[in-house]
């Protein structure tokens, strides 16, 4: 992992003649936010950090304790490709801190760190490899989405009606200009739908990435009049967009994956099946935070790609967690199928983690596995727990997880709950297309 210094940064700067930086950082449900300074600013900011009034971002703090400050993470610096010349813009993505210099226990990427120092002082250290799909539709004439719209009819892997290919073509361009490592693209299941693989690593840089991913893919669909959607079923009857996440634990002192044993039928230590077991034992605690939509509940349902039931296998497509047939050794590690795009990564990777290592400490049993397809087979899925079924039932499971809340922490877990709870309330009391069509004409 590189490590830049002030000084690299003010070399890098000077070279590439870089006129604004970028501070970004993320809110508690996930949008990017971003402050833009002058780089005559930029040492001052290096140094002492950058003021911002809290109150005002989702989630973060009350007016009483509204002063926050923002500390750029050096080796995020990138430049932004779509902004040269003579508006030449860095970005940083940053720390947030309190005015007595501590971390914030409301930022989602501190919440992450928190999780990662804990698995440190266990020996280990978290990797993930998120694969975000996404929808590419037709945009108007003010940049917003055409819904159904979808910019072509290929399917999975097409190449021929497959019209994005040169779009997706500079959005990996774009990534690998931020220092994102792009290992392949393709199209996805539904028409208008993509997937851009980037290099498995590091928890806390991998959502960086995937932040950066969401934030970089919607700016090169707009230079192309068309719209990027992490929606996670922005069109019913058709499949969905999911954000599987590949995981593993590798050793501090050796840098082997603890994950693995080439003597065990499925390639697991036991380790790994403690550390499987516990995701699956809160997997519906963790549920809120993986997919956090009213619509995500739409994408987790029977009969398609994305899971319901809480299992694990390995060939096993509709099962919660898969284990993917390895290469080698080295590159064991499972996949959890659940969450979606429209998540936080910060906050999922920080779960995802503390339940995970819940279940090493605790050394949980692991079930059996279920390979048979649990869409189609009564018998297989006799005694599986499913998924909440709504974006309400799921809020009520985080609030019976004591795991889940303690890795979000009290402050996140409050003003999560506030917000969702608020957006559970309103869908509930609109009044939708469906009912209108349904209804009106007949009462």
């Amino acid at each position: 992992m590189a490590t830049n210094t002030h000084e690299s940064i003010l070399h890098a700067v000077h070279e590439h003649s870089v006129r604004f930086i970028n501070l970004q950082f993320t809110d508690i449900v996930g949008m990017v936010k971003s402050i833009t300074v002058p780089v005559s600013q930029l040492e001052r900011v290096l140094t002492e950090g950058l003021w911002f009034d809290g109150s005002s971002i989702e989630g973060f703090a009350r007016i009483s304790e509204s002063d926050m400050f923002l500390f750029p993470d050096l080796d995020t610096f990138s430049l932004v490709p779509w902004e040269a010349g003579v508006h030449q813009t860095a970005r940083f993505i940053c720390n947030v801190h309190t005015p007595d210099g501590e971390r914030f226990a409301g930022a989602p990427r501190t919440a992450l760190i928190r999780a990662m120092k804990e698995a440190e002082e266990m020996g280990f250290e978290f990797k993930v490899g998120p694969e975000l799909e996404f929808f590419l539709f037709e945009a108007d004439n003010n940049g917003h989405a055409t819904p159904g719209a979808t910019h072509d009819d290929a399917g999975y892997f097409d190449a021929t009606a497959d019209r994005a290919t040169l779009v997706r073509q500079d959005m990996m361009t774009a990534l690998e200009a931020f220092g994102i490592e792009v290992e392949a693209g393709h199209h996805e299941v539904a028409a208008g739908q993509h997937e851009i693989d980037f290099r498995y690593g590091n928890a806390v840089r991998a959502a960086d990435n995937a932040v950066t991913f969401k934030y970089v893919l919607k700016a090169i669909a707009n230079q192309h009049n068309l719209y990027a959607t992490f929606m996670p079923k922005p069109i019913r009857g058709i499949a969905g967009s999911g954000m599987h996440v590949h995981q593993s634990l590798s050793s501090l002192e050796t840098g082997e994956n603890v994950f693995a044993d080439p003597s065990d039928c499925y390639g697991l230590s036991k380790l790994a099946k403690h550390y499987i077991a516990g995701q699956l034992k809160h997997a519906r605690g963790m549920c809120a935070i993986l997919a956090p939509l009213v619509n995500s509940y739409k994408r987790l349902v029977s009969g398609y790609e994305a899971p319901v039931y809480v299992s694990w296998a390995r060939i096993n497509r509709s099962a919660l967690i898969r284990i993917p047939r390895p290469a080698r050794p080295a590159s064991t590690r499972l996949e959890l199928r659940c969450p979606d795009p429209s998540c936080n990564p910060y906050l999922a990777f920080t779960v995802m983690l503390k339940c995970g290592l819940d279940g090493i400490k605790n050394e949980l049993p692991l079930p059996e596995p279920t390979e048979e397809d649990l869409f189609e087979s009564v018998w297989a899925r006799q005694g599986l727990d499913t998924l909440p079924d709504s974006l309400q039932a799921a809020l009520s499971e985080l609030e019976k997880d004591q795991v889940v809340q303690e890795a979000l922490g009290p402050h996140i877990y409050e003003r999560f709950m506030d917000a969702k709870t608020q957006e559970w309330d309103d869908y509930r009391l609109s009044v939708t297309k469906w009912e209108l069509d349904r209804y009106l004409r007949i009462f």
